[in-house]
């Protein structure tokens, strides 16, 4: 599936560009040349990037497995998450580890979810009998973390605040709205394919808690400044980051686990990891960054734009989802396209405020795709990258609705 992935957006690339010289830009050349070895280098910089935080989760996650600590915190989404992931036996290491990545995202925690998820994936990885093929629940745990929630998505608010947004945080409801239905739409799709049932008292009982833990949070968190939910936000992710750590060590510590040691091993595992990853990101972003630079994505925007029009409907949202298209390319990308529709149309403006709602509300699927899939060598993913896919469109679709619902 991913050698015709690849080969697709190369096609792509090719006739966007020969389009391009036809009308005469000769330059695409070389910016298609450039982005070539840019991407070379941005791929080893990502995982050279990744060699210290991969060794510390890793190490950590080790002694973590040792001490027993990870294994109780697994326990409290075992019983919904083995309804998900019926192949994986109850018990098994990789519950722990994909509790502990769904848990650092859900808090924005980047530098930590990563690292985690690459754990996650191992894991998963060890229970799959045919190794370059993903299984059914790598392919849930990929649409997961594509599709994730993050509960309050700081850095937008304050790229708002930077670009005088007069309530920076206004759109916390719209972004927690659309990445749920995007979430919704993920697990659906996957259990759909998967023909797993989801209509049970377990997965309804964890639904509803999960839904009335947010509608707490989202009371809370109306009644605070932009300055005090980033505050709130940070100290709680730095404090849940603190205990866990401190809870690894400590408790293996007392249950006699030769911490040093354990952590060194899974440290050892972290930076094998971060190098292994290379050729598999390179691949991904060389194909991307062509993509960009040939003005494929760009078409594909104008022939949007003019689909709406003939139609007669709204454009406004049109001006938003330049956002929306390359988010699922490249985070960078998306982050510099809300922030130039921010500059051009104004942040509180329509477009500006569905663009910081685009942003927070879908993910990096090509991006996550290339990193946890090669991570452990899987080449056919499956139907991860349609559901993946198909849960960004539900984000894009649903931050478009939310957005006219509430700005009008």
């Amino acid at each position: 599936m991913l050698n015709r992935i690849w080969f697709s957006f190369f096609a792509v690339a090719l006739a966007a560009i020969f389009i391009q010289l036809l009308s005469g830009n000769f330059g695409v050349l070389s910016e298609s040349v450039t982005a070539i070895f840019s991407s070379a280098k941005l791929a080893a910089e990502i995982a050279l990037g990744l060699i210290g935080v991969l060794c510390l989760w890793m190490g950590l996650m080790r002694v973590g497995e040792k001490a027993g600590v990870v294994a109780f915190f697994s326990r409290a989404f075992e019983p919904l998450l083995s309804r998900l992931m019926p192949e994986v036996p109850r018990g098994h290491p990789a519950y722990g580890s994909v509790t502990m990545n769904l848990t650092a995202n859900m808090l924005g925690l980047d530098n930590a979810a990563t690292p985690l998820g690459l754990k996650a994936m191992q894991d998963l990885q060890s229970l799959n009998p045919v190794k370059h093929t993903a299984t059914n629940a790598q392919i849930l745990f990929l649409v997961l973390n594509t599709s994730s929630i993050t509960l309050v998505p700081v850095t937008v608010f304050l790229y708002r605040a930077q670009q005088g947004a007069a309530a920076p945080a206004d759109i916390f409801l719209p972004i927690l709205l659309a990445t749920s239905a995007s979430t919704l739409a993920g697990v659906l799709a996957v259990a759909i394919v998967q023909r797993l049932s989801i209509l049970n008292t377990v997965v309804i009982a964890y639904a509803a808690g999960i839904l009335a833990t947010l509608t707490a949070l989202m009371f809370y968190l109306s009644t605070l400044t932009v300055s005090a939910i980033g505050e709130v936000s940070t100290a709680m992710g730095n404090g849940i980051l603190l205990f866990l750590i401190f809870s690894f060590v400590l408790v293996a510590g007392l249950r006699k686990v030769a911490v040093y040691d354990e952590f060194i091993e899974g440290a050892k595992e972290g930076f094998a990891q971060s190098i292994k990853l290379i050729p598999y990101l390179l691949a991904m972003l060389l194909a991307i960054a062509l993509l960009r630079a040939s003005g494929a994505l760009d078409y594909l925007l104008n022939t949007l734009a003019g689909i709406v029009a003939f139609a007669g409907g709204d454009t406004r949202f049109v001006d938003a989802m330049p956002t929306a298209m390359m988010k699922p390319f490249s985070g960078s990308g998306a982050r510099a396209m809300m922030l130039e529709t921010m500059q051009y149309y104004g942040v509180d403006s329509f477009a500006g405020r569905l663009a910081a709602i685009l942003q927070g509300s879908t993910e990096t699927t090509f991006y996550v795709l290339a990193v946890y899939f090669g991570a452990v060598g899987i080449r056919n993913g499956r139907h991860a990258l349609a559901c993946g896919l198909f849960a960004d469109l539900a984000g894009i679709v649903a931050a478009i609705l939310v957005c006219y619902q509430f700005y009008g």
